[in-house]
């Protein structure tokens, strides 16, 4: 079981992030767009695990306070592009905290430094120039109230993403 835990966005952040990409889709952008049904943010990748409920324990030790995020430009690692998240201490010590907690309880997740992003796109082809991409970057602010454990399996048309459990 391929499982990640990640915020799920509220609907002002969802219309902003389609707004954003049915812009790139009139700008002759192609490539493999993220669903709507599947943006998020990601805190921790975990990837093949076996075991969702030894994860859910863990998220319940880990002290969790609401928070706002705020969306914050737009950016690119190759062909893949993404939105950017504002920095965020309540986020970060968020973060911390619960990777320090799975590794602790001997969780495996990717040890990468986190850069909140959220990926609108995969194996993009640009039709214009990039800062025609970069003119319109999309704005909106949400309270995050839960972290959600989620797990990824493939569907014949992309991946699907399913809530296991969630911490408020």
């Amino acid at each position: 079981m391929r499982l990640f835990i990640a915020v799920e966005f509220d609907e002002a952040i969802l219309n902003e992030l389609v707004k954003l990409q049915s812009e790139w889709l009139t700008l002759g952008v192609r490539g493999n767009f993220t669903p709507p049904a599947n943006l998020h943010l990601t805190l921790a990748f975990i990837g093949d695990y076996g075991m969702p409920e030894k994860i859910l324990d863990v998220l319940v030790t880990v002290p969790f306070s609401p928070f706002s995020i705020h969306l914050d430009g737009v950016g690119n690692f190759d062909d893949l592009y993404w939105v950017g998240i504002a920095p965020n201490k309540a986020l970060g010590t968020y973060v911390n905290r619960l990777r320090k907690a799975l590794a602790q309880n001997g969780i495996p997740y990717d040890k990468k430094r986190f850069s909140p992003h959220i990926t609108l796109i995969r194996r993009a082809t640009l039709n214009c120039p990039l800062d025609k991409l970069l003119q319109n970057p999309p704005s909106a602010t949400m309270e995050v109230s839960s972290a959600s454990l989620m797990s990824s399996t493939r569907g014949k048309n992309g991946m699907i993403y399913t809530k296991v459990g969630s911490v408020e």
